[in-house]
């Protein structure tokens, strides 16, 4: 990588607007039981509005219990603001596997609403489709605002995200308390989700259909990914300080998020850490990567192992052609520790596979030169590159002052982590299951692969 490219990375992140922080106002939480408490406290806390984005909020355990403790606090302080967007498309279909007729999240919540006389006339739940079918496109921004507290993690809202029957999927989290950032975050629900006439109540009876609003969930979609924009209002001038700015980004043209990450990449100049639970890189990150593993750079990247894949399934258990994911993530893991397995010998190439017991993992996240963070829901994949609606916090600090959190959050996600010796250490193709062989075989046979890690 050129000197001058590095140099242009640099400048082009010190040019974003930011928000002033300080160390005090953030708080690194590296547990889901620590995520949980902080969801309940802030929502008893809370008295003006509680605004929440999310990719889904699920019918069990944990979703009762947290949606009670929103209708306790609605109840208790009318005036508050409660609202609440997930996935159009996620909210109305049955979990893989279901029956068809089954109870749908939003038949759960209208159920729920209706149930309390105090807010049968209110709707706490809306629905955003980012495009008119799931699998081209999900509401992947994260971030609840509690008044002037940002709650930012990866995790949606269901049993396994906030550990309610021992066991989790393992997430980052991290409480900010900035009123500016608050109130940005809160605006941009309001001007680009809450105002637009494609973002439906999901707790009514009687819920609008997708087909309906085919042509205006294009038009949405196509204004969100040119228009829709975080503002930060008096952003500091004074560019050598603790600071923060809220990024959005929608498709792979004049996204900003994938230009910060693209730059964090290009702006290494000793070494980059990577998060992401499903190794599939995008093209543009691929080369990144081999640049900087080519002038010397040091890389450490933190996966999930396949037994840790959200999707994953026993052997032992029926075989679903979703079942396959964890494997194809694997291949190309193998595939790109093949080709830098000098560098993973010399350590120049830190690959870390995480796995703790039967939990999963779904950390994501860039860290470059303890001096640029970014926090994100973005899985540093194609799908998240083309169709999801993505968001996420950078934080620029050249003074370190959250060098010590910052190192303690790392070494709680490394603490489950092996660091990969050799690339003949990952499984190959002939070693799994016959059912998974047979269908990665044909799907490169058909060259529908490339398809599949574009949209999964």
């Amino acid at each position: 990588m050129s000197i001058e490219k590095n140099t242009q990375a640099q400048q082009f992140l010190k040019s974003l607007p930011y928000f002033p922080l300080q160390a005090k106002q953030i708080e690194f939480i590296c547990t889901s039981t620590g995520f949980k408490k902080q969801i309940i406290e802030l929502i008893r806390q809370a008295k003006s509005r509680i605004y929440m984005t999310l990719l889904y909020w699920q019918n069990d355990e944990a979703g009762q219990e947290i949606l009670d403790e929103i209708y306790h606090a609605k109840i208790n302080t009318p005036s508050l603001d409660v609202k609440i967007f997930v996935d159009w498309h996620r909210a109305q279909r049955n979990l893989l596997g279901a029956e068809k007729n089954a109870e749908t999240n939003a038949d759960w919540y209208y159920e729920q609403r209706n149930k309390l006389n105090e807010l049968s006339g209110e709707n706490i739940f809306f629905g955003v489709p980012i495009n008119t079918r799931e699998i081209f496109g999900v509401l992947h921004i994260k971030g609840f605002v509690f008044d002037d507290t940002v709650l930012y993690s990866g995790a949606s809202i269901n049993n396994v995200y906030l550990n309610q029957n021992n066991k989790y999927r393992f997430d980052r989290y991290h409480k900010i308390t900035h009123p500016a950032l608050a109130e940005s975050m809160s605006n941009f629900i309001i001007e680009y989700l809450f105002n637009s006439d494609v973002v439906r109540p999901l707790d009514n009876q009687i819920r609008t259909k997708t087909k309906e609003i085919r042509s205006n969930i294009r038009a949405f979609r196509k204004y969100l990914a040119n228009n829709a924009t975080y503002s930060v209002n008096n952003a500091i001038t004074e560019k050598e300080q603790l600071s923060i700015s809220p990024l959005f980004g929608l498709s792979n043209k004049n996204n900003q998020l994938n230009t910060v990450i693209e730059n964090l990449f290009d702006s290494v100049q000793e070494k980059l850490t990577i998060c992401t639970p499903y190794f599939n890189f995008p093209n543009k990150l691929q080369q990144s990567l081999a640049n900087l593993l080519e002038s010397g750079k040091k890389v450490e990247i933190i996966v999930g192992d396949k037994i840790a894949n959200d999707f994953y399934v026993s052997p032992s258990e029926p075989f679903k052609m979703a079942s396959a994911l964890p494997y194809l993530y694997e291949s190309n893991l193998r595939a790109f520790s093949e080709k830098f397995d000098a560098q993973i010998k010399q350590q120049q190439l830190i690959i870390r596979t995480w796995k703790d017991v039967d939990n999963t993992y779904h950390l994501k996240g860039v860290w470059v030169d303890n001096h640029y963070i970014l926090l994100t829901g973005n899985n540093l994949n194609p799908r998240a590159w083309r169709l999801d609606a993505e968001n996420g916090l950078f934080i620029y600090d050249p003074k370190q002052e959250l060098l010590q959190p910052v190192n303690e959050e790392l070494e709680a996600i490394r603490k489950n982590t092996v660091i990969l010796g050799c690339y003949t250490e990952i499984e190959e193709l002939s070693q799994y299951p016959e059912p998974v062989q047979k269908l990665l075989k044909k799907f490169s046979r058909l060259k529908a692969d490339k398809l599949v890690k574009m949209i999964l």
